[in-house]
Formats: structure tokens, C-alpha cells, sequence
């Protein structure tokens, strides 16, 4: 290239006279051999922050024809538009307009169909330039993301994934991928090929956004037994656990609600608490976020089936009584309430010091407080050496003047509760006058009409099984 076509580049697009300067650079593109079309690409590049969006919008068609020229072996011009069009993706525009227009353009399909070729030749550092411009349309443009999907671009990226370990673009294609998972297709796919291990991959690397994307579709994926398996055999579980650690509050949902989904398969339950989960769930359950408080109750009473489990999550439970606000307080007590239904767990509620914290609470605690910890008393109750903790700890006068309280909800707990200490020979004498409370018989009357409806229940089920048998050939 001569002196004056040197000169004419490096004026190009630095006169404030834009419309003239694009007309230099569509010249050039159109009839300038493959070195005078590089240097105005890169200079385009190189000015893509400054350059007024209507010449960038206008500069993309053409760019996009670049990339599939065929008279040039060596893909240089090929490779400076790719990272062209990736620099003009990033700057954004409106809603991703630019990627958008990249879409319509045919760039995915330009994109997908050089990597193709690349990969048969081995061409690494052209693949790296290609890489790095699909993962800019993806990252700034959601909504094409559809049209990658349908060209095959999932597939694309799993196969560079397979064969390529450049740790400078494999981060881009995990990226992609986990952009990808935001469509149930791709999530089937990723299922169907065994390429789960690189979703796993992708809630560890790249950027946070990247890895939250990662966390929900393994959220999504994690609902049948057969993803589970292959997710926890991925790595899954200590993944999660260290995107937990490493991420925002957005992130610790999605991690609590993905192990939690995880540990509903009870052979995971195990590994879920032997990778530091309980902790990440009393922080949750500490926490400001109503929806974290569920996700750690309904986690912690999966995990709670493991006694060894209860005992270390009613220590948590009673620190939280102990130390926490009042929310959390309120929630630290309908896990407790959750875990008076185990069997196991009654021993374990009762050996933590929950009883006479609970009782101590009770005594000045709000209305509200007061109502939702007296679910967890009246279930406790239930069991004998509880209620002696509960007798020890001065429960009975508090459930005894309960029955006067204005709450509907308080005084039907207490009266639950009263009934079965009443039941206990021991503590007969200590309720026997309260037992001639109205709401003590209106309690009594309702528990025995749901103990006939469902014994009436399971003598209808025995005789309709029964007569399955009697009429089915089989056992003829």
C-alpha cells in the first residue's frame, strides 16, 4: 500500500465530518484489496466508543458481508471484522440494538459456519477472535439468543467445549452456554448429550451473572432423578456451595433453592451437608429476603431427615432464638414447628435447650410471635418427655391463660396442647380445671371428628383394596 492510501486511512473517521469519512470506509471495503480493508476495520474498532451510533448501525451490514468473503485464505479480513462487530456488541446501544441488527444480519449464522471451518483447520487464533464475537451478540443481545439456539449454536458450543481447553475462550463459551440454558430446549439438549458437566463448569467461571444463569438452569434441570445423578456426578454439589460463598443475595436464592432441589433425592443429602450447606441456610434463614427464610425452611426440614442433621440444625435454630431479630426468630420457630412432625427430631428439639428458650420467649414475646411458636408447642406437646420439659420450664399457666387470649389461633394451640397434657396421668391434675374450658371442649370435639374421618379413611381404602383383589383375575 502506497504513501497517499496510508494517509487516506489514518484520516479516516477522525474528521468530525462522519458522513464523509463512512463514505471513505464503504469505499474502501467495496473495491480495496484485503490490506486496505483491514486497516479501516481496525480503525473503525478502534473508534467504536466515540463513532455516533448511526454510523455504527449503518457500518454493520457491511461488516457482516465481510465475514463471508471468500477470497481470503488467511481470514484476516474475515478476523478484523469479527472483532469489529465485537467491539460495536459491547458498546450495547438501546436494548442490545446493535447485536439485534447483527442478528438480522446473518452474523450467528456467519459466526457458527467459520468456527465450523476453523475447527477442521485448526485454526486457533482465528476461532478465539470468532468466539469472543459471539459471546458479545449473546452477552448484549438476550434476545437472539433464541435464533442461536435454532442454528444449532448450543451444539457449536459444546463441541468447542469438548475439543478445545484455551482457558482465554473456553471462559466465553461457558458464558454463552449458561446464556443459552435460559431456553428449555437447550436445557434438554444439554440433558440428551451428556453435557451436563459443563453447565456445572459454568456455575464456577466467568462472571456472576454468567454463573447465576448456570445455577437457576441446574434449579430447572435438577427435578428429575436422572439429571440429578448426572449433575451431582458433574460436581454439582461443591460447585453451588462456592458460588453460595462467592455471590450476591440474587445468587444465594438460586444456590439454596438449587441444593435444595439436589438434596430432595435423599442418597444426596449426605454430600449436600457434608459440603458445608447447613451454615449457608442459617445464613438465609438470618436473612432480610421472605423468600430465603422459605427456601431454607423447606431445605432444612429435607436435611432434618437425617437425625445427625437435627440435632447440628436445632443448635442453629436455638442460636437464632437466642441472637436473631425477631424475623428471624419467627423463622428459626416454623422450622422447629416443621421439625416436632419427625419422630427423631422431638428428642433432638428437646436435648438442644429449644424447650424452655421457647417458653421464655413466649412470656414476652409479640402476638404474633406468640401465635406462630405456639404451633410448634402444641405439636411438641405430643410427646411425653417434652411435655415434661415444657412443665419443668412453667408452660401450663401460660397455655392455661391463653385460653383467654382475643387470638383464635392462640387459643386453639393451647387448647390442643392442654388436651394432651391432659392425657398424661402426670400432668392431669395440673390442667384438669382448665378441661371444662369452652374452647378445650370445641378442641376436644374437633380432634375426634378428624380421628373418625380418618380412621372412616382407612377402613374405606382396606375394603376398596379388598375388593380390587376379590374381582381382579389375577387373583382368581
Amino acid at each position: 500500500m502506497g504513501p497517499s492510501e496510508t494517509e487516506s486511512v489514518d484520516r479516516g473517521f477522525q474528521n468530525p465530518d462522519w458522513e464523509t469519512e463512512f463514505n471513505r470506509f464503504e469505499q474502501a471495503i467495496s473495491s480495496g484489496p484485503a490490506p486496505v480493508r483491514i486497516r479501516f476495520v481496525i480503525k473503525l474498532s478502534d473508534l467504536a466508543n466515540q463513532l455516533p451510533e448511526s454510523i455504527l448501525s449503518r457500518a454493520i451490514p457491511i461488516l457482516a458481508g465481510l465475514l463471508r468473503v471468500s477470497d481470503d485464505p488467511s481470514h484476516s479480513v474475515q478476523a478484523a471484522a469479527a472483532h469489529c462487530l465485537k467491539r460495536i456488541a459491547c458498546r450495547g446501544g438501546e436494548d442490545g440494538a446493535f447485536a439485534v441488527a447483527m442478528g438480522r444480519c446473518g452474523v450467528i449464522a456467519g459466526l457458527l459456519g467459520l468456527l465450523l471451518e476453523a475447527n477442521s483447520n485448526g485454526n486457533n487464533t482465528f476461532r478465539k477472535i470468532l468466539v469472543k464475537c459471539l459471546w458479545s451478540l449473546v452477552t448484549f443481545g438476550s434476545s437472539i439468543r433464541i435464533g442461536l439456539a435454532r442454528l444449532g449454536g448450543l451444539e457449536v458450543v459444546i463441541r468447542e467445549l469438548n475439543n478445545w481447553e484455551d482457558d482465554g475462550s473456553r471462559w466465553c463459551l461457558l458464558e454463552i452456554l449458561s446464556a443459552l440454558t435460559t431456553i428449555r430446549e437447550s436445557r434438554r439438549v444439554l440433558i440428551h448429550t451428556g453435557s451436563l458437566k459443563f453447565l456445572v463448569e459454568a456455575a464456577k467461571v466467568g462472571n456472576l451473572a454468567s454463573r447465576e444463569r448456570a445455577c437457576h438452569a441446574i434449579g430447572l434441570i435438577g427435578v428429575t432423578r436422572r439429571a440429578r445423578r448426572m449433575l451431582v456426578e458433574a460436581g454439582v454439589i461443591p460447585a453451588l456451595v462456592d458460588l453460595f460463598r462467592d455471590g450476591d443475595e440474587k445468587a444465594k436464592l438460586l444456590v439454596g433453592n438449587a441444593l435444595g432441589i439436589i438434596s430432595a433425592q435423599t442418597e444426596y443429602i449426605r454430600p449436600v451437608t457434608e459440603a458445608g450447606s447447613i451454615p449457608l441456610y442459617v445464613e438465609l434463614l438470618s436473612g432480610r429476603d421472605p423468600m430465603g427464610k422459605d427456601i431454607a425452611e423447606d431445605v432444612f426440614c429435607i436435611l432434618a431427615v437425617a437425625e445427625g442433621n437435627a440435632v447440628v440444625i436445632a443448635e442453629e435454630l436455638v442460636r437464632i432464638l437466642r441472637e436473631g431479630d425477631e424475623e428471624s426468630k419467627f423463622a428459626a420457630s416454623d422450622v422447629l414447628w416443621d421439625l416436632a412432625g419427625y419422630r427423631h427430631s422431638v428428642s433432638v428439639i428437646r436435648d438442644s435447650g429449644a424447650i424452655p428458650l421457647m417458653v421464655e420467649l413466649v412470656r414476652d414475646g409479640s402476638l404474633e410471635f406468640r401465635e406462630r411458636i405456639s404451633g410448634a408447642i402444641s405439636q411438641l406437646s405430643y410427646n411425653e418427655n417434652d411435655r415434661e420439659a415444657f412443665c419443668d420450664s412453667g408452660m401450663i399457666p401460660i397455655l392455661i391463660d391463653w385460653l383467654e387470649d382475643e387470638s383464635e389461633e392462640l387459643r386453639d394451640n393451647a387448647a390442643e396442647a392442654l388436651i394432651k397434657f391432659s392425657e398424661d396421668q402426670k400432668h392431669y391434675g395440673r390442667v384438669r380445671e382448665a378441661m371444662e374450658h369452652p374452647v378445650v371442649h370445641s378442641m376436644q370435639s374437633r380432634l375426634a371428628r378428624i380421628r373418625a374421618s380418618h380412621e372412616l379413611m382407612v377402613r374405606s381404602m382396606r375394603r376398596v383394596t379388598l375388593e380390587h383383589l376379590a374381582h381382579d383375575p389375577h387373583y382368581s
